[in-house]
């Protein structure tokens, strides 16, 4: 198996991760010069208080790729990317979030994926679900999961 694409998902509680999930993007594509595409999904509230913090005019047609690109945690984990030489794109879309970042892998015939996760108990899966979870079961590569510290 070859490793030209690798999808990493950056979810909004991913601050604490950014050097592990940076540092993860770059053990994995660097040798095998593979391109990284950091995806992050909006809820549909969150995307638009986001478009409103950013100051984005409503009327103009602004994207998820474009809101994405100006999320700290994707534009900290890209310069750590340009920083080690590994090519990379941001992407960002609105909806569920296991649903669009299985999407999205497929979309870009991802041959990894990178998550992270908030090791919820059992129980608490159970009761609010599990977005990291979601992706691992139904992924359709393999999945590296990132911890939080």
């Amino acid at each position: 198996m070859s490793l030209e694409t690798v999808v990493v998902a950056i979810g909004d509680d991913d601050e604490e991760r950014v050097a592990s999930i940076a540092a993860t993007a770059i053990d994995i594509a660097e040798p095998a010069g593979a391109t990284v595409h950091l995806v992050h999904v909006f809820s549909d509230e969150r995307y638009e208080a986001v478009k409103r913090q950013l100051e984005f005019d409503p009327d103009a047609g602004v994207s998820p790729d474009t809101v994405a690109k100006r999320h700290a945690t994707i534009r900290e984990v890209g310069t750590t990317l340009d920083d080690a030489g590994v090519e990379y794109a941001w992407h960002g879309a609105v909806g569920d979030t296991s649903d669009e970042v299985l999407a999205l892998a497929t979309a870009f015939d991802a041959d990894m994926l990178i998550v992270g996760g908030r090791g919820r108990s059992p129980t608490g899966k159970a009761v609010f679900g599990s977005t990291a979870q979601e992706i691992l079961l139904n992924a359709g590569c393999p999945v590296t999961y990132i911890r939080k510290p």
